[in-house]
C-alpha cells in the first residue's frame, strides 16, 4: 500500500517537473521569438505569427526565418485563392467591370510571383544547413539568392496593393487590399529576420577580405 502511494507521488511529481519544464522552455522561446521580431518592421504581427511556434523548438535565426517565410508563403497561397475566385466571379457575373477583372488578374499575376519566389528562397535557404558556420562565395551567393527571391516577392504584394489606390473602396477591394498588404508585410518581416540572421555571414566574409 505504500509502495503504491510512493509510485503515485512519483508520477505526479514527474508530471508536474514535466509540465514546470515545457513551460519554462515555451517562455524562452517566446522571448527570442520577441525579442528577434523587434528588429522588424511589423513587430506586432511578426510576434503574432510566429507565436503558435514558440511551443516547439526554434533552433535559432536560421530556423526562425525559415518559419518566418513558411508563414508569408502560406499567407501567400491563401491569398492567391481569394483572388483567383473574385476574378472567377468577376469574369462569370459581373461582364460590365471589365477593368476591375483586368485589375484582379494583375494582382493574382503578382501574388502568384509571390508564391513561386517565397518556395525558391525557402529550398535556397535549406540549402545553406550544409555549410553550417563555413564561409565562401557558395554561402554569399546562396544568401544573396534569397535575398533576392524574397525581395522580388515583397515588391508584387506591394504592386497589388498599390493597384487599389484610395481611401474610398468597395468591401470587396478593401478585403483584396488587406489581404494583399498581410503578405506584403509578413513578407517584410521574414526578410528582416533573414537578414539578421544573414548578417554574420557577410560580416565575417568582410574580415576575411580585409586579412592581407
Amino acid at each position: 500500500m505504500v509502495q503504491k502511494h510512493i509510485l503515485i507521488f512519483l508520477a505526479i511529481f514527474l508530471s508536474l517537473l514535466f509540465e514546470s519544464s515545457l513551460a519554462n522552455h515555451n517562455s524562452q522561446t517566446k522571448t527570442y521569438i520577441e525579442s528577434s521580431c523587434n528588429g522588424t518592421l511589423y513587430p506586432n504581427l511578426c510576434i503574432r505569427c510566429l507565436n503558435k511556434f514558440s511551443h516547439s523548438t526554434v533552433k535559432g535565426p536560421q530556423h526562425l526565418a525559415q518559419l518566418a517565410l513558411s508563414v508569408s508563403l502560406s499567407r501567400a497561397l491563401q491569398t492567391r485563392v481569394y483572388l483567383l475566385n473574385v476574378a472567377k466571379e468577376l469574369k462569370t457575373t459581373d461582364h460590365n467591370n471589365k477593368r476591375m477583372y483586368l485589375t484582379v488578374q494583375d494582382c493574382v499575376n503578382q501574388i502568384n510571383d509571390s508564391v513561386d519566389q517565397l518556395s525558391q528562397a525557402i529550398k535556397e535557404l535549406k540549402k545553406l544547413n550544409q555549410f553550417s558556420t563555413v564561409i565562401n562565395d557558395k554561402v554569399l551567393w546562396h544568401i544573396s539568392n534569397v535575398e533576392t527571391w524574397v525581395s522580388t516577392a515583397l515588391t508584387d504584394a506591394s504592386s497589388c496593393v498599390q493597384s487599389f489606390p484610395g481611401r474610398r473602396m468597395s468591401k470587396r477591394v478593401a478585403t483584396i487590399k488587406v489581404r494583399a498588404k498581410n503578405v506584403a508585410e509578413v513578407t517584410s518581416n521574414a526578410l528582416a529576420l533573414f537578414q539578421s540572421y544573414a548578417s554574420r555571414y557577410k560580416l565575417a566574409a568582410a574580415g576575411t577580405t580585409k586579412k592581407p
